[in-house]
């Protein structure tokens, strides 16, 4: 019996399967439209499906780089729960996808769902299908990075983490000293979640609306702001009367110290007052040297927060600067150079709905059946 694309589509809406595995059970069946959702539920598939609307947030991350191919990938795989993460099961399968992923360099999660698991005759989807760890599970996401590679696992697989490293002489990729900075940059890439590798990375685009944020934000917080502009603004607020005439005088009878905490003393509606005259003031503020003098710090400060070079190494007690700097130290005492040309950063479950748990309503379910 012949099928068509519908056919397919239709199967695919009864049972939530996959369509290239709707196409094979439809083929299988010659296009019996009941026999085919048979043969899906006697492989296991269109059970599976009845477990794809729970919420799978959890899983793990894992960082995998084979050495003699000097290829690596991280993948993320969900499940409903934390503690399936600890199942050898679970855990094998999770191996398997990233050296399936390797071997068979998919173009996408669907294309590796069709691929043949890490050398079987089973499919991807037909292996995670044969788990009877009873809950719904998901391959969510991958990278891949060829080349000098250091990995880092965080709690169990919470953060997966792959940074790669151009080595002058590559002999030294082996040297104990090198791997230990590689996990050791890793590892602040886990911690620091850096946004970019270096301010090299940062567009023009992006900066220039980072300096315009960081002008705006400091109008906005008047008290932060150079104390001869702050000064100015107050004076205005005073002597144009918009302050309340109980805000006006209770400033003035500040002594210069309490003046430095002035915004404890007003009131709300004066503090708002004075950052609209410093946002009126916008074009004549910008020029100020001493503004742009704290806007640039302040944008430095930024920098040096998201750029993983320009990042305060976190192990102290190793070496104390910039983790740029930290690379250079090592690449100096191993007699080659080193520069980190790029990572991959996945936190488990990032962006996903978490379920949430209601204990009561749990045991209230158990209860009535």
């Amino acid at each position: 019996m012949a099928f068509t694309a519908q056919d397919v589509k239709a199967l695919r809406e009864k049972t939530g399967v996959g369509m290239m595995e709707c196409k094979k059970a439809l083929v299988e069946a010659d296009g019996d439209m009941e026999k085919a959702i048979d043969f899906l539920r006697e492989r296991g598939l269109a059970a599976a499906q009845k477990k794809a609307s729970r919420i799978a947030a959890e899983g793990v991350v894992l960082p995998y780089y084979d050495e003699e191919t000097k290829k690596g990938v991280v993948v993320e795989v969900n499940s409903e729960t934390d503690f399936v993460a600890k199942n050898e099961k679970f855990m094998g399968f999770v191996e398997g996808v990233a050296k399936t992923i390797l071997a068979t360099n998919p173009a996408d999660v669907e294309a590796l769902k069709e691929e043949k698991f890490n050398g079987t005759d089973r499919t991807v989807t037909e292996t995670l299908n044969d788990l009877s760890i009873g809950e719904n599970m998901k391959i969510r996401r991958f990278e891949r990075m060829e080349g000098i590679v250091s990995t880092y696992i965080h709690a169990g697989g919470s953060v997966g983490v792959m940074v790669g490293f151009d080595v002058a002489d590559e002999s030294k990729a082996a040297d104990a000293e090198f791997i230990a900075m590689g996990k050791n940059v890793a590892m602040q890439i886990a911690a620091m979640s850096p946004e970019y590798l270096s301010k090299a990375d940062i567009s023009d685009e992006k900066l220039a609306k980072m300096e315009s944020l960081t002008v705006d934000s400091a109008l906005n917080k008047p008290d932060s702001l150079p104390m001869p502009i702050l000064t100015s603004l107050i004076n205005e607020a005073i002597d144009g009367k918009k302050w309340s005439d109980e805000d006006s005088s209770t400033y003035q009878g500040l002594d210069n110290k309490q003046r430095k905490n002035f915004v404890n003393f007003i009131s709300k509606e004066a503090y708002e007052t004075l950052a609209e005259i410093a946002v009126s003031h916008k074009a004549e503020i910008v020029e100020n040297k001493i503004f742009t003098g704290l806007v640039q710090g302040r944008l430095s400060k930024q920098i040096k927060e998201i750029c993983l070079f320009e990042q305060e190494f976190v192990r102290t007690d190793l070496f104390q600067g910039s983790v740029k700097a930290y690379i250079d130290s090592v690449a100096k005492a191993l007699g080659t150079e080193i520069k980190a040309t790029g990572y991959i950063r996945m936190m488990k479950g990032e962006g996903l709905e978490k379920r949430e748990e209601n204990f009561a309503e749990e045991i209230a379910k158990q209860i009535n059946g």
